[in-house]
């Protein structure tokens, strides 16, 4: 979960500048459907065929998301919705020509994270590095979305969607509205990780539910007034994150 939020906070934060927050479970969720189609039509394939297909769909996707939010803008988050039908439909689809095909469109949603396997815990390791790495270049496009759909096909198919989805947004909420600092937004939701995974194991229930669960929660915290939380109001609607002059624009076109 750590590697995870590395990787996946930085993106929320631009995520929410360029207005597509629907953004992930498009890319995730077409992700999804392209490893269910090397799992269904494949017999037990190897990691790197099942992360191709899902890149390769999580790739398209991104590339779908960009056209369309620069050629249409007003009705860009309309459009992004149907490119996640789209590719839930494909997902629903493909699932039924494998008997375990259920079985793998449900973890691709709500994965139980303590199962994931060394090889995507590594590959989660990688992406936050190159997401720290690359983190100045994220506000361009070209950069933006390639590397977020690699990201995005990774870590569905380590934590699910939900949890992708809840580790992207909530901690961009405390930075955007509540004027934290990324380190102290991703502390935050790593507590409620913490949180989701004790509830796991007293209850007896799978971990990536209640970890999205929790994430969703504290999401939802940071819009609470202001005074409540600390003693900085929120953003005014659409100004960046910090607030000054010299930040880089909410969007650029390549």
């Amino acid at each position: 979960m750590v590697a995870a939020l590395l990787a996946l906070g930085p993106l929320g934060v631009h995520v929410l500048r360029r207005g597509v927050v629907f953004i992930d479970l498009a890319i995730a969720q077409s992700a999804a459907a392209g490893a269910l189609v090397a799992l269904s039509l494949g017999h037990h394939p190897a990691w790197w065929i099942t992360q191709s297909t899902a890149f390769l769909g999580a790739l398209l996707a991104a590339g779908a998301v960009a056209f369309l939010a620069s050629r249409w803008p007003q009705q860009r988050e309309a459009l992004i919705g149907l490119i996640y039908v789209a590719s839930a439909t494909i997902a629903l689809l493909t699932a039924r020509l494998d008997a375990h095909g259920g079985d793998h469109l449900h973890g691709l949603l709500a994965a139980d994270v303590l199962w994931a396997e060394p090889t995507q815990v590594a590959a989660l390791g990688v992406c936050a590095l190159a997401v720290l790495i690359m983190r100045a270049h994220l506000h361009l496009d070209r950069w933006f979305y390639p590397l977020f759909a690699l990201v995005a096909s990774i870590a569905v198919q380590a934590l699910g969607l939900f949890v992708v989805f809840a580790a992207l947004i909530a901690p961009a909420l405390w930075q955007s509205r509540r004027r934290w600092g990324l380190a102290s937004a991703l502390t935050l939701c790593g507590l409620s990780c913490g949180v989701g995974l004790v509830l796991s194991w007293m209850l007896d229930a799978p971990s990536g539910p209640l970890i999205a669960l929790g994430l969703a929660i504290t999401g939802v915290v940071s819009a609470w007034p202001a005074g409540i939380i600390d003693r900085h109001p929120p953003l005014p609607s659409g100004q960046p994150v910090g607030s000054s002059a010299n930040r880089h624009p909410e969007h650029h076109r390549d």
